[in-house]
């Protein structure tokens, strides 16, 4: 659980000769908006670029869910002043027992469940400096942080590789954990994409459109034009609420800031031509949308609604395969789920994936025995006893104790 503010850690605008590259601070929107001409540059240059790592998805999302957290984005910069890695953090209080909560440094975007994929970009071949600058930085102000989550890191994320290979070798508390997700690959043709369904699939696909047809005026189409977000969007939140609520769930858009967050996002991504919002319409009223949005060849699937009513007509079935034709016929070669099991997705040839998600703490530290106790690995009592020098292991011992015995003490 996360709460209350946290103190930010201060700017840093030296040199740091350890790594030939300059990290500086930037800890409001308004800073961080001087760097989107060379944001934008930076994750052209990055294999591993994703909407998720975009100044569009970034902002929109701080502006909806910050509440009372507090902006820590890093950018590293080479010995000419170029934009070379961005490190877009943020500092927030994690509620660990009662009135004890530590300092908690985290991925911007994480915490919503919205964001998936999100990453540390860098311009290739400056991993090794950028991430040795991030250590060096955190260990000079250790004492405005507890414990780091980095979450949903893309595998192969070159600035966490290097990361961890620097916080392994410096013996800091590093945990790793892994969570499912599934994506399509997408061949240069449909009828190739249909061949790998069922072949009861391929059918359905064409017995219901041709049902739909016959039944309704039938019309589905991609936004295109602001005036067609909103009411796309509402239709959407209502289906998707009505869906979940029958099974006695909240559902994802009960919140106010996750419909501003939808809303402020769509008009941006609409404006760089990555929005991909479908509708299905059956005599004029809205059966299904899907929300996803683009970025160079892939497109990611993030929510959809469909009116529980006509699930008879299997209307989130037909809208997501004209959506696959498609995106096949403009070139797309993955349709992305994102993060969850498989599930119902296999049947739509998705592949099982997964992201990465990287914890950790300074030795010796009640970060560090959080993180072991929460690891499931071996008890924060043992590895504690292994790695602490006695005098220091006494200390903390004691100190946990007394925070495990009165719910800790207050800050």
């Amino acid at each position: 659980m996360i709460a209350g503010p946290a103190t930010a850690l201060p700017s840093d605008r030296k040199i740091l000769p350890s790594t030939g590259v300059q990290l500086r601070a930037f800890q409001s929107l308004d800073e961080l908006a001087q760097l989107r001409l060379e944001w934008e540059k930076l994750l052209s240059s990055y294999p591993l670029a994703t909407t998720f790592s975009t100044w569009e998805w970034l902002s929109s999302w701080w502006r909806a869910f910050a509440g009372e957290q507090q902006l820590l984005v890093l950018a590293a910069f080479s010995c000419n002043s170029e934009l070379v890695g961005l490190l877009p953090l943020s500092i927030s209080r994690l509620h660990v027992v009662q009135r004890f909560s530590l300092k908690l440094l985290r991925l911007m975007g994480d915490g919503s469940s919205d964001s998936d994929n999100l990453d540390l970009p860098m311009r290739p071949g400056y991993e090794e400096q950028i991430a040795a600058a991030f250590i060096e930085y955190l260990g000079r102000n250790r004492h405005h942080w507890d414990v780091c989550q980095l979450n949903t890191l893309p595998v192969g994320s070159p600035m966490a590789i290097a990361v961890t290979t620097l916080l392994q070798r410096a013996s800091w508390m590093v945990v790793r954990q892994q969570r499912v997700a599934s994506a399509i690959p997408l061949p240069g043709s449909f009828e190739e994409y249909r061949s790998r369904l069922s072949s009861e699939d391929q059918k359905n696909l064409a017995r219901y459109s041709r049902r739909l047809e016959k039944r309704y005026a039938t019309q589905i189409y991609r936004c295109a034009d602001a005036s067609q977000i909103s009411a796309a969007l509402e239709a959407m939140f209502r289906l998707h609420q009505a869906r979940w609520q029958a099974v006695g769930k909240t559902g994802s858009f009960a919140a106010e800031e996750r419909r501003r967050f939808y809303y402020d996002l769509s008009r941006l991504l609409l404006d760089r031509g990555w929005l991909e919002l479908w509708v299905l319409e059956l005599n004029g009223e809205v059966a299904a949308v899907q929300y996803a949005f683009r970025y160079g060849k892939t497109v990611f699937q993030l929510q959809e609604g469909f009116d529980p009513s006509r699930s008879s007509d299997r209307v989130g079935f037909v809208l997501r395969g004209r959506v696959l034709e498609s995106l096949i016929s403009e070139g797309v070669t993955k349709y992305d789920f994102l993060a969850g099991e498989p599930g119902y997705k296999a049947r739509w040839s998705a592949e099982l994936r997964h992201y990465n998600d990287l914890h950790f703490a300074r030795r010796f530290s009640l970060g560090s025995i959080y993180l072991q106790t929460v690891s499931g690995g071996k008890s924060a009592k043992e590895w504690l006893r292994v790695h602490l020098p006695k005098s220091a292991w006494a200390a903390l011992h004691h100190a946990h104790l007394r925070i495990r015995g009165s719910g800790g003490a207050e800050r």
